[in-house]
């Protein structure tokens, strides 16, 4: 299924504001920081702790995702927030990727992930951050 979630860089905080979110709406928190994942290896030296992905979910419902990652442009609040299009195939990710980078700014091509996802940024003609998703072990319904 095809849909869209706010995801949120809070610049150090991302722990705190999400702990704070499960408090207030409830729901299963899960953090990854940078230090259990790869990208330890290309991110600056005593920035192991910090958030690389979090994500609350309530009643199997993807509620919010956050990091403490900040984005190609750095970090002002109010570009902090990016929408995660999570696609439901190879297809669909493609032509949303081209579609919506038409006229605006490619961060990142769309290329397989070590998650194990096709991943993809840019910035629309609007402004608007995207994110874009595509879980290539999905089964196909």
């Amino acid at each position: 299924m095809t849909q869209i979630n706010a995801y949120i860089g809070f610049n150090g905080k991302c722990r705190e504001a999400m702990n704070f979110y499960k408090e207030c709406l409830g729901g299963e928190l899960v953090l990854q920081t940078i230090g259990e994942s790869p990208m330890k290896e290309h991110c600056a030296a005593g920035t192991e702790g910090q958030i690389l992905h979090s994500s609350l979910m309530r009643n199997d419902v993807l509620l919010l995702m956050g990091t403490d990652m900040v984005g190609p442009t750095g970090y002002t609040e109010g570009n902090n927030i990016a929408l995660s299009l999570n696609c439901s195939t190879e297809e669909e990710i493609n032509t949303f990727f081209s579609k919506l980078s038409e006229g605006g700014k490619i961060f990142q091509e769309v290329k397989p992930q070590f998650w194990g996802s096709l991943f993809g940024m840019l910035t629309d003609k609007f402004g608007i951050n995207w994110m874009l998703n595509y879980e290539m072990h999905q089964q196909k319904k």
